[in-house]
C-alpha cells in the first residue's frame, strides 16, 4: 500500500478537524445541560446520598460522556495533543469507573477514610472543570456573565465538598448541615471569611483553592464595576470622567501659547 505524502495526510486531518467540530458544535448545548445534570447529582450525592434511580440516572449520564470523548478522541487528527489538552476531563471520566470496581480485591487498600476524601477531593475538581468547560465553549467571550456562572457552580460545588470533608471532622462539630456549608462558602467567596477553620486535609486544600478562586474573581468583578461607572460617567454630559476636566482645560490653555508664539513669530 502506498504510503500518503505530507498533503494527503494534511488534506485527510483538516477534514477530520471540520467533522470534529462540526460534532462539538452539534453536541455543545446537551452536553452543557447533561454536564449540569452531573453536577447537580455529584452535589446530592455528596450532601445527602443518591438513590438507587439516581445513581442509575448519573451512570448513564457518565456513559454518554465516555461515549463522547472516544468520538471526539477518534476523530480528533493529533490524538496525543487531544489527549494532552483534555487530561482532566479524562481523569474526571475515569474516576467513576473506580466507584464500579470498588469490590474488587485490588482496591481494598484504598478503601480507607483519608484514600475516600481523596478521591472525594479529586472529584470535586475534575467535575466542576468539566463543567465549566462545557459551560465555556457556550460563551463566545468569557465575559462577566459567565464569571458570575462559574463563581455560582464553584460555590455551591464547594459547599458541598466541605459539608463531605467536615461534617465528620475528629475534634470540631464541623458543619450540621448543607446550608450552613454553602453559607460559610459564599462568606469564603466574597472574600469575608467566617470563624470556622477546616480541620481535614482535604478540606483545606479546597479551602485554599476556593480563596484562591475568590481572590483572583474579586478583582475581576471591583475592575469590571469600575469600568461600568466610568462608562456611565463617559455616556453623561454633565459628570465629569476622572481628570477629564482638568485634562479639556490643559488643551485651552496648550492651544492659547500656540496662538501667543505664532503671533509673537508675525510680530518679528
Amino acid at each position: 500500500m502506498k504510503p500518503l505524502d505530507r498533503s494527503e495526510k494534511q488534506a485527510i486531518e483538516y477534514e477530520q478537524q471540520q467533522i470534529l467540530q462540526q460534532l462539538e458544535d452539534w453536541l455543545e448545548l446537551p452536553m452543557l445541560v447533561l454536564s449540569f445534570a452531573w453536577l447537580g447529582l455529584f452535589v446530592v450525592e455528596l450532601t445527602w446520598g443518591l438513590t438507587p434511580l439516581l445513581d442509575a440516572l448519573s451512570l448513564v449520564i457518565w456513559g454518554v460522556f465516555v461515549l463522547e470523548f472516544m468520538l471526539r478522541l477518534a476523530l480528533a487528527p493529533r490524538k496525543a495533543a487531544y489527549l494532552k489538552t483534555n487530561w482532566i476531563t479524562a481523569i474526571s471520566l475515569l474516576l467513576p469507573a473506580l466507584r464500579m470496581l470498588r469490590f474488587a480485591r485490588v482496591l481494598r487498600v484504598l478503601r480507607t477514610t483519608r484514600a475516600v476524601r481523596g478521591l472525594r477531593l479529586l472529584r470535586v475538581m475534575t467535575r466542576t472543570n468539566r463543567s465549566m468547560r462545557s459551560l465555556a465553549g457556550n460563551f463566545a467571550r468569557r465575559g462577566f456573565g459567565y464569571v458570575v456562572m462559574t463563581t455560582a457552580i464553584i460555590t455551591l460545588v464547594g459547599a458541598a465538598g466541605m459539608y463531605a470533608f467536615e461534617q465528620d471532622a475528629p475534634g470540631s462539630p464541623g458543619f450540621d448541615s448543607y446550608s450552613t456549608a454553602l453559607w460559610w462558602t459564599a462568606m469564603l467567596m466574597t472574600t469575608m471569611g467566617s470563624d470556622y477553620f477546616p480541620k481535614t486535609a482535604e478540606g483545606r486544600i479546597l479551602c485554599f483553592l476556593l480563596a484562591l478562586y475568590a481572590f483572583a474573581v474579586f478583582g475581576y468583578v471591583t475592575a469590571t464595576l469600575a469600568t461600568f461607572f466610568i462608562g456611565q460617567d463617559a455616556d453623561d454630559d454633565e459628570a465629569e470622567i476622572v481628570g477629564a476636566k482638568s485634562i479639556d482645560a490643559l488643551r485651552t490653555e496648550i492651544a492659547a501659547l500656540r496662538t501667543e508664539i505664532q503671533s509673537l513669530r508675525q510680530e518679528h
